[in-house]
C-alpha cells in the first residue's frame, strides 16, 4: 500500500516537496489531496501535479480520511497551530522548518503526539541527503579523529523577501537559515547541549534579524561557528575539523551534493524532476519522504534521524540565540497560542 500524503500549503516548497515524491516509486507513495486557504489555488497546485482532491481550507484535510500524512509547506507562524489542527485531526505530521516559533510551542506539540500516538518530524531533509549521510559514516569511522570544531555559514540577498523581513510570518535569518546551521551541528556534535553561547547580531526596522553570528561551546573543548546573512552572499560551504582531518560540505552545505573527506571528493548524482525544483537541489528531499514511510511502517511516532530531542534542542538553541539579539515575536509572550 502506498503511503498517502496530503499537502498543506500550495506553496513553492510544497511545489519542490511534490517534485520530489515524483521521483519514488508510485507503488510507495501517493499524493491524494492538496489544501490551500485559497481554494484557486489549491485548484491549480492539483491540476499541475494530477492530485485527485483539493480544499479551500485546512480543516477540510485535517478530515479527509483517505491521507495518512500530512506535509505541512506553510509560513513559519503557522507551524504550531496547522500542526496542532492536523495532529488532532488524528493525522501524522512532517512540518517544514523551523518546526515552531519557539520551544514552548514545540513542547506541546510533542505531548499532543505522544498523546494522540501520532508521528510528527521536522523536515530538516538535508540530513537524510547522501551527503550528510557519508559525512555521519565517516565521522563515526573516526576518519578525521576526534571532531572538536565545526564551521557553518549561510548567507544570501534576501532581505527583501516577505517570509524573511516580516516579523508577523516568524521572519530572520535564525529561523529560516540558522536552523540548517545549527541541525548541522546537532548532527556532528549532538545531541547533548552546547554549555555556552555567545552570539551578536543586527535587526531590520521590523525587529528581525538581518544577521546573526554565533560560537557555541560544548563539553570536551568542542567548538561551532556559525553565521547567518540576509544582505550578503557568503561562502556557503561547512567544515568539520577533527584531530585527524577535515571534513568539507560543498556549498550550499544544506543541499549539498559534494563531500571532501580529508584529499578525496565523493559526489552524489541526483535524480530529475519533472520539471525545474524552485529551490537549489531540493529533489533531495525525497530522500526524508521515504524515511517518513519507513518510519510509519515500523508503527514508529519520531524518526530515529531527526528525533523530536534533536528539534527541540535546536529550537532551544534558535531561542537563546533571538533572546541575546534581542528578536522577540508575539508568539514569546503567549502562554498559549
Amino acid at each position: 500500500m502506498a503511503t498517502k500524503w496530503g499537502i498543506l500549503s500550495a506553496s513553492k516548497i510544497s511545489h519542490d516537496f511534490v517534485l520530489a515524491l515524483e521521483t519514488l516509486s508510485v507503488e510507495d507513495h501517493k499524493v491524494v489531496a492538496v489544501a490551500a486557504k485559497d481554494k484557486s489555488r489549491a485548484k491549480d497546485f492539483a491540476v499541475d501535479f494530477k492530485i485527485p482532491t483539493y480544499y479551500g481550507s485546512y480543516e477540510e484535510l485535517g478530515n479527509d480520511i483517505n491521507v495518512d500524512v500530512v506535509y505541512i509547506g506553510a509560513l513559519n507562524h503557522q507551524h504550531y497551530s496547522l500542526t496542532k489542527l492536523m495532529l488532532e485531526s488524528g493525522k501524522h505530521v512532517l512540518c517544514e522548518k523551523p518546526f515552531c516559533i519557539n520551544a514552548k510551542q514545540l513542547d506541546e506539540l510533542i505531548k499532543l503526539s505522544k498523546t494522540k500516538q501520532l508521528f510528527l518530524m521536522e523536515a530538516m531533509w538535508s540530513r537524510f541527503t547522501p551527503a550528510y549521510q557519508k559525512v555521519v559514516e565517516e565521522v563515526q569511522n573516526g576518519t578525521i579523529g576526534t571532531v572538536l570544531h565545526v564551521q557553518a555559514n549561510f548567507g544570501r540577498q534576501m532581505s527583501n523577501i516577505e517570509r524573511i523581513w516580516k516579523k508577523e510570518v516568524g521572519g530572520g535569518s535564525i529561523l529560516d537559515i540558522g536552523v540548517y546551521t545549527l541541525h548541522l551541528i546537532d548532527t556532528i556534535l549532538g545531541p547533548g547541549k552546547p554549555v555556552s553561547i555567545e552570539s551578536k547580531g543586527t535587526l531590520n526596522i521590523h525587529g528581525t534579524d538581518e544577521n546573526m553570528s554565533a560560537i557555541l561551546e560544548y563539553p570536551e573543548g568542542k567548538i561551532a561557528v556559525i553565521s547567518t546573512h540576509t544582505k550578503v552572499v557568503m561562502d556557503c560551504s561547512a567544515y568539520i575539523h577533527g584531530t585527524k582531518g577535515t571534513i568539507k560540505i560543498h556549498e550550499p552545505f544544506h543541499a549539498s551534493k559534494e563531500v571532501t573527506v580529508n584529499t578525496t571528493k565523493f559526489t552524489f548524482e541526483q535524480p530529475d524532476t519533472r520539471k525545474p525544483t524552485l529551490f537549489p537541489s531540493s529533489v533531495q528531499l525525497r530522500y526524508e519522504i521515504d524515511h517518513v514511510r519507513h518510519c510509519l511502517k515500523k508503527g514508529l511516532i519520531e524518526s530515529p534521524v531527526v528525533t523530536l530531542n534533536n528539534s527541540y534542542t535546536v529550537q532551544e538553541i534558535m531561542d537563546r540565540l533571538r533572546n541575546q539579539i534581542g528578536v522577540h515575536f508575539e508568539d514569546d509572550y503567549n502562554t498559549s497560542s
